[in-house]
């Protein structure tokens, strides 16, 4: 039986909410005062809502890179050259990237994804879902066909169904593609409206001059393509990128197979926009790890209702600040798990005694 990117969307339900109400419950009876561990408590309840278990744990997780490459380099806008991509990749794949150091520190898994990298790459460990050798340049046509962008995102969910089999529970997206922050802008201005001069930031790192530069060519893009804000794998095909359409595709399949999956930066979080036009359902399944210093991240994140939970002036991506939550996300379930209640603890929950004011 085949399945298709709409089957996955409609196999996406609502949260637990019993799971949740319980886990809400627990908190409360932890020796605490109520909601004193802020946004680890909220976390704690979302991921019992989104697992049904009040005290769930993630022994294995995975960061999932996808890289790929962008035409629009052609036009300019980046302080890289594009043949760092696959010089990139092949450095998380020997272990040298800050997202390997990371992931080592919090125990997970790097899953390196070639999903169109403009290059011949072999590696034993590389995950090849090539759609096709990098986007065409965007400032002058389509980035690639509708057909080309479903296929990565259908690439994504495969990867985390395969992942799900071998007993993955917790998924971060990464990316690795020069030119993808303006890629994303493009996306971002398309799906929300926002002129592009506010979506665009300077990326790797390019000067004022540059950046203005970079604002027209995403403006030429959207005049030149003319995306239907409507209809997000449009958007995602004329103005988007490989690696953007591939992380969409593991936060739909997150979802699908109710394990969460935590957002890294501003291009993770354009990909996690797109996912919640396609599916509103699935934001609840996401995580927002940071609030990067990419100007139009912040917007996104607006745009998705979730609120970050690290504010540590990052722009890299690779999934870097998705891999250092993993470090809060297993402090709420050990909360849940070791803490001792007020009962087990023999203390006194705190209630205030007859005829005594409440401080």
């Amino acid at each position: 039986m085949s399945y298709s990117i709409s089957d996955i969307i409609g196999s996406i339900s609502p949260l637990h909410t019993e799971a949740a109400a319980a886990a809400a419950d627990h908190l409360d009876q932890l020796t605490k005062p109520p909601g004193s561990l802020g946004k680890l408590e909220a976390l704690a309840i979302q991921l019992a809502g989104i697992t049904g278990q009040v005290k769930p744990s993630f022994a294995q997780r995975a960061i999932i890179v996808m890289a790929a490459d962008h035409g629009v380099c052609e036009e300019g806008i980046s302080a890289f050259p594009a043949e760092v991509t696959p010089q990139m990749v092949l450095n998380f794949l020997a272990g040298g990237a800050a997202i390997n150091v990371f992931a080592r520190q919090a125990a997970a898994d790097v899953l390196c994804v070639d999903i169109g990298v403009n290059a011949e790459l072999s590696h034993p460990d590389l995950v090849n879902r090539k759609v096709r050798m990098g986007t065409a340049n965007m400032a002058v046509g389509p980035a690639m066909s509708r057909t080309e962008a479903e296929a990565a995102v259908w690439s994504g969910i495969e990867i985390v169904k395969e992942a799900v089999n071998k007993g993955t529970t917790l998924f971060v997206t990464g990316e690795m593609g020069i030119g993808n922050t303006t890629a994303s802008a493009a996306v971002m201005s398309v799906l929300t409206g926002i002129a592009p001069r506010e979506c665009v930031g300077r990326g790797t790192g390019i000067d004022e001059q540059k950046l203005l530069h970079k604002a027209s060519v995403v403006e030429r893009a959207i005049t030149v393509n003319q995306p239907n804000a409507g209809d997000p794998m449009d958007v995602l095909s004329k103005v988007g990128g490989l690696e953007i359409a591939g992380l969409t595709g593991i936060i739909l399949g997150a979802a699908a197979h109710r394990c969460p999956v935590v957002i890294d930066g501003f291009i993770s979080s354009v990909a996690a926009l797109v996912a919640k036009r396609l599916c509103p359902e699935a934001v609840n399944y996401m995580v927002a790890s940071h609030h990067s210093q990419e100007p139009g991240h912040i917007q996104v994140l607006r745009e998705l209702e979730l609120s970050p939970m690290l504010e540590l002036e990052m722009r890299l991506g690779e999934g870097t600040g998705g891999a250092l939550a993993l470090h809060l996300i297993d402090g709420a379930c050990r909360i849940m798990n070791e803490m001792a209640t007020f009962e087990s603890a023999g203390i006194s929950s705190g209630e205030p005694s007859a005829g005594v004011d409440a401080k």
